[in-house]
Order: C-alpha cells, then sequence, then structure tokens
C-alpha cells in the first residue's frame, strides 16, 4: 500500500509500463501492440477522471490502479472485436423471420458460397467464349426453366427489382395500381414512395376494399407506361371486396399495347399446397395468367440468398438490364453461388422439403416439435429457476415476411411464466433479456403474461441444450 498522497494522479502508471505488464501480454498477442496502446490510453483517461475525486487521505496503491486500468482496456477490447452478426435461436414461432435473418439455407448453398469466395471464380468471365460475359447467366437459365420465362435478372432484394423495373419501363410516366394494393412492408416502406424515387407516377384505381376492369380500362392514356398488381402479401381486406382477375388486368394491358408487371412480393416456384400448406401463387402461374414481368425475393418462400429476381418476357428484361441503376443493385458472387445451388433443388420437388430448410420447417410434423418439447422442459426449467414455471404449450407457427399473413400452423412451445404474478412484465423482460445475453442468444416471444419458445425452428437441440447449460457454469 502507498501512503496517503496528496495528488493520487501521481500514482497513474504511464503506456508504457502498463505494456509491459504481465496482464497485459496476453492482450499483445491477440489484438497487437497498437490495439492495445489505444485503449490502455482510454482506460487510463476514465481512471484519471475517478483519481480527481478521490479523498487524498485514502490509501491508494500504485499496483492496483495499473491492473484496474489494463482489466479495463483489455474488456473493451473484447467487447470491440466480439462479432456483432452471429447465430440465433429463432423460437419466434416466425419461420421466415426478417429481423432474424429470413430463410435458412441449405447445405448445398453454403458450400456454394463457400467455395467462391475463397478465391477467384468465372463471375463475368465466359469459359467459352475466354472473354467478358454477364454475371446473370449463372442462374438465368435456372429461373427460365423453372419459371417458363423467356429471360431473367437478378438485383439485391425484391424492393430493388421493383424499382428497376419502374425506373426502366415507366419513367416519367403512369403506372396503373389498385388503391387496395399501396401496401407498406417493414421499415416503413411503401409502394408509393419506391414509385416515386424510380422516377414513375402513381395512378390510383378504384377503392381500398372494390377495384374493377372497368377502373383501369378507364384509367388508360397515352401517358400510361404500364398497370402493375402488387401482391399484398402482409395482410388481408375481408368482407365487401372485389379485385381484378390476373388474366383479365394482362387483357387489359395488352389491348392497350402496355405491359402487365405483377410483384409477388415472396414469390414461390412450388405450388405449396402440395406440401399440405396453403396455396400461394407460383411464378409460373404468374406468367401463364399473362403476367409480362414478375418479381419476387429469393430469401423469403423460396428458401435462398437476399435476392430480388425480374423474370418475364426478354424484350423487356434487355432494357431493364441495360438500365445504369442495374449495376448500382447487382448481386456480389456469393450470392449468386447461394441462389444458383437453391435453385437446383427445385428439379427434385419430391425432395425439397428434406432439403430445402425453409420448406422442412414450415411442414415440420407436429408430433415432432411436441417430442422436443419434452425433451426442453427440464433444462428449461434448470435456467430460470423455481421463480418461473415452465411448461408445454399448444401455439401457431406463421410463415412469415409477408406470406399468408393470416393462416396459423399448428405447433408446441415452451412457456414461460413468473411463480408471483405481481411484476410480471418485469420479470419476464428481464428474462428475455437473459436469454438474449447468452453465447448464442435464444430468441422468443412475450405475449399473455408469458415467455413462449415456438419449438418450430428448432432444428439443432444439442447445441440449444448445450447453450443453456454453458450458462449455468
Amino acid at each position: 500500500m502507498n501512503p496517503p498522497t496528496e495528488n493520487p494522479l501521481a500514482l497513474l502508471p504511464s503506456i508504457d509500463e502498463m505494456l509491459h505488464h504481465s496482464l497485459a501480454q496476453s492482450a499483445v498477442a491477440e489484438f497487437g501492440t497498437a490495439a492495445l496502446t489505444q485503449s490502455l490510453r482510454e482506460a487510463t483517461e476514465v481512471a484519471r477522471a475517478e483519481l480527481v475525486s478521490v479523498n487524498t487521505e485514502q490509501q491508494i496503491s500504485r499496483t492496483a490502479i495499473s491492473e484496474s486500468i489494463i482489466t479495463a482496456a483489455i474488456k473493451s477490447l473484447r467487447e470491440q472485436h466480439e462479432i456483432k452478426l452471429k447465430p440465433v435461436f429463432n423460437l419466434t414461432g416466425t419461420v421466415l423471420h426478417t429481423n432474424l435473418g429470413r430463410a435458412p439455407m441449405p447445405e448445398e448453398a453454403i458450400s456454394a458460397m463457400s467455395a467462391v469466395a475463397r478465391g477467384a471464380s468465372n463471375l463475368e468471365y465466359d469459359l467459352h467464349r475466354g472473354k467478358r460475359g454477364d454475371r446473370d447467366t449463372h442462374v438465368e437459365s435456372w429461373v427460365c426453366r423453372l419459371t417458363g420465362c423467356e429471360a431473367a435478372t437478378v438485383v439485391n432484394n425484391n424492393a430493388a427489382a421493383v424499382l428497376l423495373v419502374l425506373n426502366s419501363l415507366a419513367q416519367r410516366r403512369e403506372v396503373l395500381v389498385s388503391r387496395g394494393e399501396l401496401i407498406e412492408i417493414g421499415g416503413s416502406f411503401r409502394i408509393p414512395d419506391v414509385m416515386k424515387r424510380a422516377g414513375a407516377k402513381l395512378h390510383e384505381v378504384g377503392t381500398t376494399n372494390r377495384t374493377h376492369a372497368k377502373d383501369f380500362i378507364e384509367a388508360i392514356s397515352d401517358k400510361t407506361a404500364l398497370i402493375m398488381k402488387v401482391h399484398a402479401s402482409n395482410y388481408q381486406i375481408q368482407g365487401f371486396t372485389a379485385e381484378v382477375p390476373e388474366p383479365e388486368l394482362a387483357r387489359i394491358a395488352h389491348e392497350a399495347a402496355i405491359p402487365f408487371v405483377n410483384d409477388l412480393g415472396s414469390g414461390t416456384l412450388v405450388d405449396l399446397s402440395n406440401y399440405g400448406l396453403p396455396h400461394e401463387p407460383t411464378v409460373a402461374e404468374t406468367l401463364r395468367d399473362g403476367a409480362d414481368i414478375v418479381t419476387f425475393s429469393g430469401d423469403k418462400l423460396l428458401g435462398g440468398p437476399q435476392a430480388g429476381i425480374i423474370a418475364g418476357r426478354a424484350d423487356l428484361i434487355k432494357k431493364i438490364k441495360a438500365n445504369p441503376m442495374k449495376r448500382a443493385l447487382r448481386v456480389d458472387k456469393m450470392t449468386l453461388a447461394a441462389l444458383e445451388a437453391v435453385l437446383k433443388l427445385y428439379t427434385d420437388p419430391a425432395k425439397l422439403a428434406e432439403r430445402l430448410p425453409a420448406i422442412k420447417l414450415l411442414t415440420r410434423p407436429q408430433q415432432d416439435i411436441a417430442a422436443l418439447a419434452a425433451q426442453a422442459v427440464d433444462p428449461v426449467s434448470q435456467f430460470v429457476g423455481s421463480e418461473f414455471s415452465v411448461e408445454i404449450i399448444d401455439c401457431n407457427s406463421q410463415i412469415g415476411s409477408g406470406a399468408q399473413p393470416i393462416e396459423l400452423l399448428p405447433s408446441k412451445g415452451i412457456a414461460i411464466r413468473p411463480s408471483k404474478p405481481k411484476g410480471r412484465g418485469k420479470y419476464l423482460e428481464k428474462l428475455s433479456q437473459r436469454f438474449r445475453n447468452l453465447e448464442q442468444p435464444i430468441i422468443g416471444r412475450i405475449e399473455d403474461g408469458q415467455l413462449v419458445f415456438d419449438l418450430r425452428c428448432l432444428e439443432s437441440a444439442n447445441a440449444f441444450f448445450a447453450t443453456l447449460s454453458g450458462s449455468q457454469r
């Protein structure tokens, strides 16, 4: 111990002194001298501010101050270097959860991404001709084969696909859209705003709940560039409603010699009813109904990476690809590699539920989920302790990402309730935070005074149990 001092700041060690301390040696090896030096300076400034207010009669140890600063500096470095984007357990009950990364990808896609990420690839190189190529060729033929379209192109998400289509085909001209389809999707992203940014002029047709063919016919003028249908993916209007069937919309557009564009949003390549799921319009069906251009996502019902796919008439796709904006919205080699691998899986629909995680999770048998819930009760109970009760419940999952917003999938889950009713909300929020702070965070949902873990999307049960038990050590 040092004797009381009139100037505690004199006890602050030098940066060089702390760098040579035994506590700092492992941090130097892990983070480097430069990073540790900067962190020590920052921690020293914090310690300086604290020492200013220290009672001069206190006995202060120079060694303790030094070790405290070094420990704080190393802790700060570890927090800075912690990977921010990490795997989580999605137990929310929403299978394609926008905030949690949407569709999990199959091993084939992960292997394909890893292969091209390690080095050079023929991203924009034609191996046959030995010349510069088009990056779309890696997936375009597969999209054409699976949907029946003449041509296709890919951008970084479906919102970008809509933006590019409108800017390419309707700049400074009118686009007819039913008023009931002027939707807002996640993140306050509105179709009217997309149109405005694309340089197209929105012409609303009909009313919110009822739109008729005559509304479109009467709205067409020499200013009209195209008719657009927007799939109302995240809500449904029920009751006194009317909408124009897609074949009729296509007929109206073609009689006026303008394109009919259909934004499917989620989009799917197979009839989901074959897997016991609610039917969703497929891209092939939409094209057969007369759409000239269809836009849809790669990372929702398709089960692949984030991408926006534009499929349809060759002449229109050629015009879209010639737009300078296409370069700004294009996807990288890893996205193309993953998308190609996923599209190949669709050549064997009979095995799709086994090989594509999104379909596998959506069609997971309820008895399998129930068996998993029975295994999870004890580990979860041990984790939460006696202050909470844990039991198996019936619950409902949803597809998510705007697909079939009112359709629910029967599931099984774990419900965690505070033993004391008073302050239940506060206890649940703290418990939810505790689960989120785990090495692999566990994300559930709070509803009806309980924290619910829907186990439909829990594939790695052993990893889940290991995460819970590891936190007890």
